[in-house]
């Protein structure tokens, strides 16, 4: 847990005071909150985190004891869901944390951490040579030798978790600026990279890509895009999080798409809220209507009559609700629609599955503790399902859920949504989705195939 930080003598929080009292303190929200499940704490659920709200608000003070419980919050917005007075938590939780930013001086150690993660994470260039350094260790054998060491338990928290949820990289082609829909065009659609889906995970926007056309879109994807400012506004860094939203907003207009489709939760939740996000700004109506013409890939394919052939896939899938595409972005039967399309797909439910994995943007390396036990109780229930694959929507959820099972020494291999049905559209065998193998032959490598081929 988060040690008690510095405030700034004082310090206060400028709420909706409205908001705030919508909370009529049923209590539905604490079975849905994960930190209430861990501890039990009413200042560690949404409830008590809004009393702490009111009561600064209403004192016009804010109390430095109060932050570590604003920390403790997830941001998985089950309450969201769970609350029937309809409390705007996602604006206030928001709210809190740019505020209490702008106020607070973390521990020296804490403050190196951020400064880290906000230097690499949301940089992709920075983040491509973490990734290709990444890689080497893989490669080099290093990376099993320490696993074996036991040395990874010594480490502390942070560094432990950045070891322990590492994917294996695989070399994957990029994506080339136009992929041309196949057949006749019904439309022309943009892609968001994203950072750490981008460089950790690129094999999910090349199936992202090969899906889409499949489907008989044009897909754009824009070479200069940056960060949408997903982790900056969910760790309260407003001013950075405008100014990527600013950026990505200018180059999707560039591109000329009517939608722009995204594959990791996190990234669309806040994308959906620019208007919110840049509210008050001279160009917060334009951001709004921009982030109207956002959807998820599965909500999207979802909304379409299908073109491409689904072939079967012998697979018992247990698939798993990214908190930021269930409880932020409402979207829970879709993907679970187009994976049972499949023939020979069968979906199998994860126990306690409204629950955080943990993961939750860089909680798990700011929180490590609460983290990792909220990922072995979700790896637990994911176990007992069984199935031979994981599904997931969010690059973290899918490496938090990964390391913790791999602690439990339970084998169960994972992918995106986009994946499985890719594998579907091309026929592939199962072992090579099962197996973490599939690489989507797009469109735009058929054809270079073919011109190598007639040459």
């Amino acid at each position: 847990m988060s040690a008690v930080p510095y405030l700034r003598a004082g310090a206060r929080l400028d709420l909706d005071r409205q908001l705030v009292e919508d909370c009529v303190h049923c209590g539905f929200c604490l079975s849905a909150c994960p930190t209430y499940a861990l501890w039990a704490e009413e200042m560690d659920s949404p409830r008590g985190r809004l009393l702490l709200m009111r009561s600064a608000v209403e004192e016009k003070s804010l109390q430095a004891s109060a932050v570590p419980h604003f920390d403790r919050c997830l941001g998985c917005m089950a309450c969201v869901t769970a609350c029937p007075s309809g409390v705007d938590y996602e604006s206030l939780i928001g709210e809190t944390r740019a505020q209490v930013e702008a106020e607070v001086r973390r521990p020296a150690a804490e403050r190196a951490l951020r400064s880290v993660i906000f230097a690499v994470f949301p940089r992709r260039r920075r983040l491509r040579v973490v990734t290709a350094m990444l890689a080497g260790y893989q490669r080099s054998g290093a990376e099993a030798l320490v696993r074996r060491s036991g040395i990874l338990a010594r480490l502390p928290g942070p560094l432990r978790t950045m070891a322990e949820i590492a994917p294996r990289l695989s070399r994957t082609s990029r994506l080339p600026e136009i992929v041309p829909a196949v057949g006749t065009r019904r439309g022309r659609v943009g892609l968001l990279l994203g950072c750490v889906q981008g460089e950790l995970f690129p094999q999910v926007n090349v199936a992202t890509a090969a899906v889409l056309a499949a489907e008989g879109f044009d897909v754009v994807v824009p070479p200069s895009q940056g960060c949408c400012g997903a982790l900056s506004e969910h760790a309260g860094r407003r001013s950075e999080a405008q100014r990527y939203a600013r950026d990505l907003i200018g180059i999707f207009d560039r591109a000329g798409v009517e939608t722009i489709v995204v594959n990791a939760a996190g990234c669309g939740s806040v994308m959906k809220r620019y208007g919110h996000l840049l509210a008050g700004e001279r160009d917060a109506s334009h951001a709004g209507e921009m982030a109207g013409r956002v959807r998820d890939v599965a909500e999207f394919l979802d909304s379409i009559p299908r073109r491409a052939e689904r072939h079967p896939l012998p697979l018992r899938i247990a698939y798993h609700d990214a908190c930021h595409l269930a409880h932020a972005q409402g979207v829970r039967e879709q993907p679970r629609k187009l994976l049972a399309e499949i023939p020979g797909v069968e979906l199998v439910e994860i126990a306690d599955g409204e629950l955080c994995c943990g993961s939750a943007g860089i909680y798990n390396l700011l929180q490590p503790d609460p983290a990792r036990r909220l990922g072995d109780m979700k790896a637990g229930h994911v176990a007992e399902t069984r199935a031979d694959l994981l599904v997931s929507a969010n690059p973290g959820c899918t490496m938090q859920i990964a390391a913790a099972l791999a602690r439990s020494k339970t084998t169960m291999p994972s992918a995106h949504t986009v994946q499985v049905l890719e594998a579907s559209i091309a026929a592939r065998p199962v072992s090579e989705l099962t197996a973490g193998t599939v690489v989507a032959t797009t469109p735009w490598r058929a054809s270079r195939a073919k011109r190598a081929a007639g040459r």
